[in-house]
């Protein structure tokens, strides 16, 4: 399936529209796919379908977008351009696949540009944190980083920890990516916030998420296939069903392209614009701490 992208640039803060798939931020914020669930109970809810996925995520990603979700990773990392020596957060990304991604765009950037710079003390300059709330699934990444020869490199730093209330100092981030996270966290807006915070002044923000159709028979397929076919998969490589169920249903209470933008901007963010691909299956949201 080729990639289909529109980009759009909000020149103001847009007033949140009214959908009914996210009709209200607090209903979105104490969801569980299409359940209402107590606050306080959606994070171990959305820690234990986590723990259940972790063996199989990256076999699910494969089949659940024919592969699609590599190029969209690519995507996500040559529009954050990495650059050796920048210190880069990766929250919700404990398999590690944006981190080496990144880790991969600044040791090319070396080899062509900074031949006479010491290669090891790059290295040590360039700091890459791998954040996750999941301890199952940064040991997915961990262990993929060995198989890969990085088990030791000293620029990639596994950190457990939670989107809404993140250990890293105030401005002390050149970049922040999220992939395919920020959906399942309870408060999208408090999570947003300790983004910017964490940011140093041109900080980029960047989020890569599963989002919303708005071409009507391709939605119609899209939602035959999310609803039918990904749970059945779920259950048959698997063997669990729930929380595919629960992921794909997620995917519709989060809010639209355009009310994730709004939300961006009210946290303070500048230039925010979105790139919708393969028409709004996924989207990338952009903004810059100024």
């Amino acid at each position: 399936m080729a990639l289909r992208t529109v980009t759009r640039k909000l020149c103001s803060r847009l007033p949140l529209p009214m959908f009914s798939s996210a009709n209200a931020l607090h209903s979105h914020a104490t969801s569980f796919g299409f359940k209402e669930v107590k606050e306080d109970e959606k994070s171990q809810m959305v820690g234990n379908v986590f723990s259940s996925v972790a063996s199989n995520y990256d076999l699910m990603n494969d089949l659940m977008s024919a592969g699609l979700h590599r190029l969209w990773k690519d995507r996500l990392v040559s529009e954050l351009n990495p650059f050796p020596g920048m210190k880069h957060l990766d929250v919700a990304g404990g398999t590690g696949d944006v981190a080496f991604r990144i880790l991969e765009s600044i040791n090319s950037t070396r080899r062509r540009a900074l031949q006479d710079v010491s290669e090891d003390g790059l290295q040590e300059e360039t700091q890459i944190y791998v954040c996750d709330i999941n301890p199952n699934m940064l040991n997915v990444g961990k262990k993929r980083a060995m198989e890969r020869g990085l088990g030791e490199n000293q620029s990639l730093i596994w950190v457990e920890g939670d989107a809404e209330a993140l250990t890293f100092d105030n401005n002390s981030m050149d970049g922040y990516t999220i992939a395919f996270g920020i959906r399942n966290v309870t408060h999208i807006e408090k999570a947003l916030a300790e983004a910017y915070r964490v940011l140093k002044r041109g900080g980029r923000f960047l989020c890569l998420e599963l989002s919303h159709v708005d071409i009507p028979v391709f939605k119609d397929l899209y939602d035959y296939y999310s609803f039918s076919i990904i749970p059945a998969v779920g259950e048959l490589v698997a063997g669990d069903r729930e929380s595919y169920q629960y992921l794909v249903e997620s995917i519709r209470r989060f809010p639209p392209q355009e009310t994730f933008a709004s939300m961006i901007a009210d946290a303070g963010f500048q230039k925010v614009e979105y790139e919708n691909l393969v028409g709004g299956v996924v989207a990338i949201h952009s903004g810059l701490k100024l």
